[in-house]
């Protein structure tokens, strides 16, 4: 029976791990990670170039500076439809189904094992599923953005220039490098996170629920922000091969045959291109998910992530 306090919730009582917690972290989710990715899309729209040809812009205020006088701030902003379409659809299976899994895999098949090897599971499984929503967009956002004149002006432009091309499997062209770049850097973001929140827990001395929800998303976006540098760091040379991927693969040319063409010309050193700017994107981005993430399961009366 529904309490007072449980009727002031925007969405009544949600019990943990029923079907209405799940929806709730999933539309959490697209909340955290839409809007977030949109945000930073002039820093995305730099990196993208400058790992495709480092010798693009001197710099990135350098780089903002010419988008900005040429294109005004709609080009610095080029891309934002992707990205806001594809990481939302990405941030629902990722967050969603991270609460699906590490339920199922923690709690229901494997309840002895060790908590960190729930979260590394729970989060590639997660992953792998939002990489399937993700990767259309992904494919025609780094297109538009790496191409200069750009290869199409809009979402719905680029859609039917890919599936014109190369049907519809050409949307998925970059699924493979795309797993590569975004699972491992999910397992980091979410165990990190995870282990983080718990040491901080630790460092200030008490149990999470004697300190306030204020208190608690702050733990959320400080926790965020460190898994945000070091997944930064370990994805970074596959988000730069899907970038050369997605600009330069070759008609009929197979992903394999691809990668090591480009790896030939590139080298080692060319895969850490635009790090600098990549960790300082997805510390504060990752941040901020979590902070938003965690800050909407409060709103719904729920607990927030970690520090169990």
């Amino acid at each position: 029976m529904a309490t007072t306090q449980d009727k002031k919730l925007p969405f009544g009582k949600i019990d943990l791990y029923s079907s209405r917690y799940f929806y709730a972290c999933t539309l959490g989710g697209i909340i955290a990670c839409g809007p977030t990715h949109t945000a930073v899309t002039p820093l995305d729209l730099v990196k993208c170039r400058r790992q495709v040809d480092p010798s693009i812009y001197k710099s990135n205020v350098s780089a903002w500076r010419s988008i900005f006088a040429k294109e005004g701030l709609r080009g610095v902003f080029f891309g934002w439809a992707p990205t806001l379409a594809g990481y939302s659809l990405q941030g629902a299976g990722k967050y969603g189904f991270y609460e699906v899994f590490k339920y199922w895999y923690g709690e229901q098949l494997f309840p002895n094992t060790n908590r960190t090897l729930v979260y590394l599971g729970a989060s590639a499984s997660a992953e792998f599923f939002a990489d399937l929503a993700l990767c259309p967009f992904e494919a025609i956002k780094v297109r538009m953005q790496t191409t200069l004149p750009p290869y199409a002006h809009n979402l719905r432009d680029g859609w039917k220039k890919v599936v014109a091309q190369d049907g519809i499997g050409g949307l998925y062209k970059g699924l493979y490098p795309l797993w590569a770049r975004q699972i491992p850097y999910t397992m980091t973001k979410f165990a990190t996170f995870e282990e983080a929140v718990n040491l901080i827990y630790r460092t200030l001395g008490g149990p999470k629920d004697s300190y306030s929800r204020l208190t608690q998303t702050g733990v959320s976006f400080a926790g965020g922000y460190l898994a945000g540098i070091l997944c930064a760091i370990v994805s970074h040379p596959a988000d730069v091969m899907v970038s050369k991927l997605n600009a330069e693969r070759k008609a009929g040319e197979g992903a394999m045959t691809a990668v090591s063409r480009i790896y030939s010309k590139i080298g080692f050193v060319g895969l850490w291109n635009g790090l600098p700017v990549r960790i300082a994107m997805l510390g504060t981005l990752t941040g901020f998910q979590w902070l938003i993430y965690d800050s909407f399961k409060v709103f719904c009366g729920l607990p927030t992530t970690g520090g169990h």
